[in-house]
């Protein structure tokens, strides 16, 4: 990925190359699924379920976003709902693409319950 410094991420890049969490969000897993708050943005979002919880926390995992749906055996007729939700998380740099060459930074402030 060529534009791995960007804030936003085009509804097509987001299903190529290796995606995490952004260093400098914080995830509160809820019943509903989660609240991640961007420390830098200081920006909260909301995520709906937890089965899009469990995808955004296996991006680092996979050589790409279809991969981790994959994996989490996202149905079919719901993976435009998470590349929905996926997209606006990677236009609020909520997650971002992964360096390739490093290791994922965890955030120390993940999972504050």
């Amino acid at each position: 990925m060529t534009a791995a410094a960007s804030p936003t991420a085009p509804a097509g890049s987001l299903l190529t190359g290796r995606w995490q969490l952004a260093p400098q969000v914080a995830v509160r897993p809820e019943p509903f699924g989660a609240l991640l708050y961007h420390f830098g943005t200081r920006r909260l979002s909301f995520l709906k379920t937890r089965g899009v919880l469990a995808v955004v926390r296996s991006l680092p995992e996979h050589p790409d976003v279809r991969s981790a749906l994959t994996a989490a055996a996202v149905p079919d007729d719901a993976v435009p709902q998470y590349l929905h939700a996926l997209t606006a998380l990677a236009e609020s740099a909520m997650i971002v693409p992964a360096q390739q060459d490093s290791p994922i930074p965890v955030s120390p402030l993940e999972d504050l319950v």
